[in-house]
């Protein structure tokens, strides 16, 4: 019973991990998509776009959590090279 205990709680970790990153940084990515376009308006006569300022904030702080988490799951890949070659450790 032990076993089982512990291999669903791995399991519920597992899952939780995979539908944030695997689901939750395209949805996120998909909002700052989104707030870019909900701010925009079109000029016809110059074709020239004005965004919202706020919009556009919104968007780059979509965007900065996608690139964070990037470069936070790459450097997690490589934390034993550059432990092993540098002697970096940061996680």
């Amino acid at each position: 019973m032990d076993l089982l205990s512990k291999t669903v709680d791995s399991l519920w970790q597992v899952v939780a991990v995979g539908l944030l990153l695997g689901a939750g940084l395209p949805a996120i990515f998909a909002l700052g998509l989104r707030a870019l376009d909900s701010g925009s308006t079109t000029d016809p006569a110059t074709a020239t776009t004005t965004r919202k300022p706020a919009a556009v904030i919104a968007a780059g702080a979509c965007f900065a959590v996608v690139v964070v988490a990037i470069i936070t799951g790459i450097l997690f890949v490589m934390q034993g090279f550059l432990s092993h070659t540098f002697g970096i450790e940061i996680f």
